[in-house]
C-alpha cells in the first residue's frame, strides 16, 4: 500500500471511530434531557456506524466505499441540528467535522486502493467499445 493511501485510510479510520465515540457521548451524556429512548438512539445513531467498522479496520476498499452512504446521514443530521437546535450547534459542528473527515478519507482511500489492486471501474467508452465488438462478432 502506498504511503499516501495509508494516510487516507488512517484519516477514515480515525474519523470513523471518533464519530462513533462522539455520537455516543453526545446522545447519552451531553444531552440535558433524553428525548428518545436509549434503544432508539442505539439503533438509529450507533448501529449504522458499527456495521462497516470491521471492514474499515481491515482496510477493505469496498467497505470504505459503501460506508460513505452511511456517513451522509450524519452530515444531514449535523446540518439539521445546526438549523433546528441552535443551543447544540457546537456539538453538531464537531459531528460535521468528523463526518466530513470520514467521507474524504473513505472516498479517497477506496479510489486509490482500488486502483492499486486493479479493481477500478473502466471508462464508459471502453465498456461501450467492448460491447460493440462482442455484438459485431455475432
Amino acid at each position: 500500500m502506498l504511503n499516501q493511501t495509508k494516510h487516507y485510510r488512517y484519516l477514515a479510520l480515525f474519523c470513523h471511530v471518533s464519530l462513533l465515540s462522539w455520537i455516543t457521548v453526545w446522545q447519552f451524556l451531553l444531552r440535558p434531557e433524553q428525548v428518545y429512548s436509549p434503544l432508539f438512539i442505539v439503533l438509529i445513531y450507533i448501529v449504522p456506524l458499527v456495521l462497516p467498522l470491521p471492514g474499515v479496520i481491515k482496510g477493505k476498499p469496498y467497505t470504505h466505499a459503501w460506508a460513505n452512504f452511511i456517513v451522509l446521514f450524519y452530515v444531514i443530521h449535523g446540518l439539521t441540528i445546526i438549523y433546528a437546535e441552535p443551543h447544540e450547534w457546537l456539538y453538531a459542528c464537531i459531528e460535521l467535522l468528523l463526518a466530513t473527515g470520514m467521507f474524504i478519507g473513505c472516498s479517497v482511500f477506496a479510489r486509490k486502493r482500488g486502483k492499486e489492486l486493479g479493481q477500478g471501474l473502466q471508462k464508459l467508452s471502453a465498456v461501450m467499445d467492448e460491447e460493440r465488438q462482442r455484438f459485431e462478432r455475432r
